[in-house]
């Protein structure tokens, strides 16, 4: 209980001090977007075709760690796998949303879903398979799909166009599937091998049941999100900080490592609750989760001469999805000290984190370079300038 109190306590200090504080106002994120996603098609983009490489330079020997057997994950594939592919999807939505750029629709139209269609599989549900379809058949994942909903989602609430309404709920359908009763609830995070059910097929899962909650009206989306919302909290909560573990198996065991992508997405599901069901509780929630992301994924060096805290190293991407959950939040409670600090850290990545082809360093601290890089973390930085954009 005493735990509990400090806790609080410090969550009330943030937000009293935040409210002192303005967001900063930087220009140029929106371009920034635009340089770094020119740079990825220049530099992963393959003559003649909608698709992507998975890495820069191209590597034949590349094996992909984030499959769910190492039969597919030991092959050299000549296009990227579905997950880092998605993230261009994502990168543009982020884009149009910032003031409705019809041609950065016409873009997603004429490149990034014709590219998208590789991966259709047609196995009932149908949804998205981890590899293209003309090589051998490969697993589905069920947080692949999800990702891909929120943004065919995002795409109808943003010009109500009912193909992109009609495909989120085809979506749906798969991810549904993956569903059953064992542990009381939750989604499976790979079609093929359902040993554990995890935060990134939940948690996301939430946020895309709310969005189309707001596109259809339809109360089971609600009944649905609120249901998974409240399985996640009770299954893979730290109760201690509010952040969020990363699976729980069949067996009972939770893996309680902790990812930004899976605590912001519940960040970004308990705003999106409150926003709907106007439940101060969901907003308590999201506050608690944010203030305690902030002093975990950041951090600040004693040896550093900057005046902000500095992103924890991890996959770009997972902090691109915090962000979102982040961005969401600040909507609503008009809290700009996460924010001002996600511009510092990107400021500062464009001025010493990138290479002479216009790509990013993996490495927040700047200290170690490479000259591989993987598409989903350029990806990300897209989506993150294009985040921040929307909100400056």
């Amino acid at each position: 209980m005493k735990r509990l109190f400090i806790f609080t306590f410090f969550c009330i200090l943030n937000t009293t001090q935040l409210f002192s504080q303005s967001l900063k106002s930087e220009k140029g994120f929106a371009d920034k977007a635009k340089i770094t996603l020119d740079s990825i098609y220049k530099h992963f983009g393959i003559k003649g075709e909608k698709l992507l490489r998975e890495n820069y330079p191209y590597d034949e020997s590349y094996k992909a760690s984030y499959l769910a057997g190492p039969e597919q994950a030991s092959k050299g594939n000549a296009y990227s796998y579905l997950w880092p592919f998605s993230g261009s999807l994502s990168a543009q939505v982020a884009r149009y949303e910032i003031n409705k750029d019809k041609t950065i629709l016409k873009d997603i139209r004429a490149t990034v879903l014709p590219g998208l269609q590789h991966y259709y599989d047609k196995r009932s549900p149908y949804g998205y398979a981890s590899y293209v379809s003309s090589a051998p058949q490969s697993d589905r994942f069920y947080d692949d799909n999800v990702w891909l909903g929120i943004d065919f989602a995002d795409l109808y609430l943003n010009t109500k166009d009912n193909s992109f309404l009609t495909k989120s709920e085809e979506i749906w359908k798969f991810v549904e599937s993956g569903m059953d009763d064992k542990l009381g609830g939750g989604i499976y995070w790979c079609e093929q091998k359902k040993e554990s059910k995890n935060t990134c097929s939940n948690a996301p899962a939430v946020v895309y049941l709310l969005k189309l909650y707001q596109a259809t009206n339809k109360k089971e989306y609600l009944d649905q999100a609120i249901s998974l919302y409240q399985w996640t909290k009770e299954n893979l909560e730290d109760r201690e900080d509010h952040l969020y573990y990363d699976n729980i198996s069949l067996s009972g065991k939770v893996n309680k490592t902790k990812f930004p992508y899976n605590s912001g997405q519940m960040l970004q599901s308990a705003v999106l609750l409150h926003k709907i069901t106007n439940d101060q509780k969901y907003l308590n929630d999201a506050q608690a989760i944010a203030a305690s992301g902030y002093n975990y994924f950041f951090h600040s060096s004693e040896n550093s001469t900057k005046d902000f805290k500095l992103l924890k190293n991890s996959d770009a991407w997972f902090i691109a999805v915090m962000l979102r959950g982040y961005v969401e939040l600040f909507h609503v409670d008009k809290n700009p000290l996460y924010l001002n600090n996600f511009i510092d850290n990107l400021n500062y990545a464009w001025t010493d984190l990138r290479d002479e082809n216009g790509l990013f360093q993996k490495d927040w601290s700047g200290q170690k370079t490479t000259n591989k890089k993987w598409l989903l973390d350029q990806l990300a930085m897209v989506e993150m300038y294009a985040r921040i954009a929307s909100v400056l």
